[in-house]
This record gives C-alpha cells, structure tokens and sequence, in this order.
C-alpha cells in the first residue's frame, strides 16, 4: 500500500517536554525521600503516567493508594511547566510542512493526557495542521501496546500500513512496530547510538532531516 499518512508521537518528539515531565517526577519522588536515576527514569519512557508510577510505586513500595493523587500531581505540574518553558524539538516546522506539501493525513497518537495534549499543540499551533487525535490516557492498554496507533489510523480512515510513524522512545517504537507501521526513531543524542534502534525503519538525529529521499526509501520498503 501507498504510504499517505503520518502520525507522531507528542512527548520528546514534537515538543522538548522529556526534561520537564522529569522534573516533575523527580519532584514528587523527593517528597517521598526517593530519587530516579537518569538510568532508571529512561526505562519507564514513553509510558503512560499511571504506568510510570504504577511501576516505580511497586519498586520502592510506597502505598498505592496514594498513586492517583500523585498522577494528578505530576500532570498538573507538566502542563504549568510546558506552558512556562515549553519548546518545540528541532524541525518540528519542517516536518510538518514537509507532509502537509505531499498531502498527507497527519495525526497524533500519544500516552499524554488530552489537557496536556491541548497545552502542547496549541503551544506548538499546530491544531489546525492535525487531522486526528488519539491519548492512551483513556485506552485499556498504553505503549508499547499498539491501540494507540491503531486507534489514531482509524479515525483517519486509513490502514496501518499506510502510516509512518515518528517516535523518540523504546515503548514508542515497540508500539508503532506492533502496529505495522513504519517507524522513524528520533532518539535523544544521548541515546543515538542504543543498538535497540536497529528494529526501526529509519533513524535520524533530527525531524529536520527528514527528506524526500527517506520517503522514498520507505515507499519501496
């Protein structure tokens, strides 16, 4: 099939926001006396909220009922972050462009909650260049499951195997993968070189790379 849609993941991707749900993480967790290492933290990226904590709650046994609260407490401190220093990662402009030129359908398929979905695009002011939105926020199953993905094609009337994916995450990749679609991986410099990339289609430094070249290559692949 004819590749004529594209879908992005939000959180690293579009927006530089990594750094700033860590600090509302590493936030809560010094009020627990606890603190994520850079390590620890990147292995639970790109999962849902309730997931992150569901995960690091059990690992340092702290009361799960106090989790709802405290998911509460980091989205709401993401949002006020996002709307005081958020930034759009290199090439977001341009990739944007890019697509809209040739047509496609563009979506969004992200683990975010719809507050701070609305908070990042409309930072970004991209609503009107988005076709599609889809949170695994309310879905049974989060990244790296695929429903989020799926779910996204679905409300742009498309089979999966017409969209490419942008990701900037494992779970993200796993899930876009999962999906069978094509995934572009815009890892962290930090990260470029993680050999666990490799699963990917294509992997670029910045979405300002991306070209017509690279779209033809994955039109014939």
């Amino acid at each position: 099939m004819k590749l004529n849609t594209v879908i992005f993941d939000m959180d690293g991707l579009l927006i530089d926001s990594e750094p700033l749900w860590k600090e509302a993480a590493d936030a809560l967790f010094v009020s627990y006396g606890l603190r994520l290492t850079d390590k620890q933290y990147g292995t639970t990226t790109g999962l849902r909220t309730k997931e992150f904590l569901a995960h690091w709650f059990t690992h340092f046994n702290i009361d799960a009922s106090k989790m709802a609260e405290a998911e509460k407490i980091i989205v709401t401190h993401v949002i006020e972050l996002v709307k005081q220093k958020g930034s759009p990662m290199q090439g977001v402009s341009h990739i944007i462009n890019f697509f809209s030129e040739r047509h496609f359908k563009i979506g969004l398929a992200t683990s975010s909650a719809p507050a701070l979905i609305n908070v990042v695009i409309d930072r970004l002011d991209i609503r009107n260049r988005i076709q599609a939105i889809s949170s695994a926020d309310h879905l049974p199953y989060g990244k790296p499951h695929p429903e989020v993905y799926l779910e996204c094609a679905s409300k742009l009337g498309v089979h999966p195997n017409q969209c490419i994916c942008f990701e900037d995450s494992f779970n993200g990749m796993i899930a876009a993968k999962a999906a069978k679609m094509k995934c572009i991986i815009v890892p962290s410099q930090p990260d470029h070189k993680n050999p666990v990339w490799e699963a990917a289609d294509l992997k670029i430094s910045t979405l300002h790379n991306f070209n017509e070249l690279l779209l033809d290559r994955l039109q014939k692949h």
